[in-house]
């Protein structure tokens, strides 16, 4: 049984940078429209036979709306800008070889762009500085280009490529991966993950002991801050006995009780004064032993 579905797409739009990945883009939604080969080979319609069917000519009809569908589909392809190159274009394969010739070059350019692109390639490095993830990304980007120019470039190639990219702190990991599995064998995907996973794991023992730093530090603060303090309230306390002392050499002797350190204000011995609690001369009521 037929199923009906239908098929929408949005039309990648071309509007003068990145040629290459927009003809990607345009050949997948022309084949998925059937109107490619009417672009890339623009072979026109069988002439109608004599006293021709009705089958006949509703196919000779449907091929001649597919180059007309083509081009529609290039004209809505390209910004306004693009289109006044390609308005005087009668076929879609007029349109799309001129613009391939005016963005993508002849095939002297392209080959130039394929060996700047394989030196690219060729001397291409890990930086310091940089993460397994930004390096994967930017050979990648390489790659693709190399690619999309309609060049060869394996996926082991690729692979034994980052390999011997990898700055030194990677070779112990390597050497691992080496001893488990042909690394010939390895996709860059699952490499990228080993590699990952290594740096994750430095990543973290070296947050571990930043983290271990600092509360060390703390501590080292916090034992100098309590030993601050201490020392202040032991220069408090010192000031504090001096003051004492200072403040009992300040008074002469009693002349009550005939000792220092106190007025007769403030002495408990009392002559000539009688407690009312025991009768007694010396002392008043308030510090009388007698309770």
């Amino acid at each position: 049984m037929e199923s009906n579905i239908s098929f929408t797409a949005k039309t990648p739009v071309f509007a003068g940078q990145n040629y290459t990945v927009w003809a990607v883009k345009m050949k997948a939604y022309l084949r998925a429209f059937e109107l490619w080969e009417v672009v890339e080979i623009d072979r026109q319609p069988a002439p109608l036979p004599p006293n021709a069917t009705l089958a006949q000519i509703k196919r000779h009809s449907e091929e001649v709306a597919k180059r007309y569908k083509a081009l529609t589909c290039l004209h809505s392809a390209v910004t306004d800008e693009i289109f006044n190159r390609i308005m005087t274009c009668e076929t879609a394969k007029e349109a799309w070889d001129k613009l391939r010739v005016e963005f993508q070059g002849d095939n002297k350019a392209r080959q130039m762009e394929v060996l700047n692109l394989k030196r690219e390639f060729a001397l291409i490095r890990m930086k310091d500085a940089e993460t397994v993830k930004e390096f994967s990304d930017r050979l990648t980007k390489v790659v693709n280009k190399i690619r999309l120019q309609g060049e060869e470039l394996s996926d082991k190639a690729v692979v034994e490529k980052v390999l011997v990219s990898l700055p030194e702190k990677f070779e112990h990991k390597i050497s691992s991966l080496g001893d488990s599995k042909d690394l010939s064998q390895f996709s860059l995907n699952e490499l990228v993950n080993a590699l990952q996973a290594v740096e994750q794991r430095k990543a973290l023992r070296l947050e571990n002991n930043v983290e271990g730093a600092y509360l060390a530090t703390d501590r080292g603060k916090a034992a100098a801050k309590d030993d601050e303090n201490k020392q202040v309230g032991d220069q408090r306390n010192r000031e504090k006995e001096g003051y004492q002392n200072n403040k009992k050499e300040s008074y002469a002797s009693c002349s009550h009780c005939k000792k220092k350190g106190h007025s007769e204000k403030y002495c408990w011995f009392r002559p000539g004064v009688q407690c009312r609690k025991c009768k007694q001369f010396g002392h008043v009521e308030r510090v009388c032993k007698e309770g």
